[in-house]
């Protein structure tokens, strides 16, 4: 499973670090690197939408237009953890981020959010005005 932490409330302009967990079925029954990993949000009354995501060694990135030189997306395969630190939030970026795993065993970065097999159960994120 998959699961995230560190939301929370903040003002504009502020900064979080969200942490991703993966444990049990199946990434203790293959290597964490062969997971192409992502960032999604949802905000209220909106469709869910790809953040950020890293290739298997996290070297390789892409992130959503409106999130880029403010968002990092990196990644820990020995401990299995996926981060995204969050700097100068504003208050769209209001909602709530979950971590994903692709299961195809790919290296490369995936951009699409419909190749994503995983999705962990998200934190809130509520930037204020």
């Amino acid at each position: 499973q998959l699961q995230a932490s560190g939301g929370g409330l903040v003002q504009a302009g502020g900064s979080l670090r969200l942490s991703c967990a993966a444990s049990g079925r199946p990434f203790q029954t293959r290597a964490f690197t062969s997971y192409p990993v992502a960032w999604v949000r949802q905000a209220p009354g909106k469709q869910r939408e790809l953040v950020a995501a890293a290739s298997w060694s996290g070297q390789t990135t892409e992130y959503l237009d409106s999130v880029k030189g403010r968002f990092t997306i990196s990644r820990d395969n020995a401990k299995r953890m996926v981060y995204l630190q969050m700097n100068n939030l504003k208050p769209e970026d209001t909602a709530v981020y979950s971590c994903a795993a692709d299961d195809s065993g790919r290296t490369i970065v995936v951009t699409a959010l419909r190749e994503y097999d995983f999705f962990g159960r998200g934190t809130l994120v509520t930037v204020s005005s």
